[in-house]
């Protein structure tokens, strides 16, 4: 019968299984870094098309089509969810419309407050030649990755993304 220390030895200069061994290493942080890759990619990607979408529909504001036909906030709302993806959920999209006296002094809505959103929005597209400030807001899902790896600024594992425009009304 073979000694422990034997056994040990042959053990440690046997090299079958080496391969297996080295991946299980190297390959966790490999796919946690391929996890984390591809949610920041998404998360930046929707961003974009918020951002997009935003500068759309607020062009109804810019030109006064939303004055002259009276768009309610959930008719700008669905004008917005017009113009986005499918990616997003309308029931989800939070709409902030705000008139500044100059570009200066204009401040924007922060709706989060403890990590807790406050849909609380003004809706005011104001007059020919008014300063308007025009957010959109819609809170993402965030899948958290592997080794800690999270995106999300809300309670609830999301993220609040955030399409912005700032313009002068036309003299319409």
């Amino acid at each position: 019968m073979p000694s422990i220390r034997k056994c040990w030895a042959e053990l440690a200069r046997s090299r079958r299984g080496t391969t297996a061994i080295e991946f299980a290493i190297v390959g966790a942080p490999f796919v946690a870094l391929m996890v984390a890759i591809l949610e920041s990619g998404l998360v930046f990607f929707a961003q974009m098309e918020l951002q997009s979408a935003t500068t759309q529909a607020s062009r109804l504001i810019m030109t006064g089509q939303a004055q002259l036909q009276g768009l309610s906030p959930a008719q700008f709302k669905s004008a917005v969810c017009a113009n986005a993806s499918a990616l997003f959920d309308c029931n989800d999209i939070y709409v902030n419309v705000q008139v500044a006296s100059s570009f200066s002094s204009m401040t924007q809505l922060n709706p989060l407050v403890n990590g807790q959103f406050n849909n609380t929005m003004n809706y005011s597209m104001g007059g020919p030649d008014d300063i308007v400030v025009v957010q959109v807001f819609y809170p993402w899902p965030i899948v958290i990755g592997p080794l800690g790896f999270n995106l999300s600024n809300m309670n609830g594992n999301q993220r609040l993304l955030v399409g912005t425009s700032v313009f002068r009304n036309e003299p319409y």
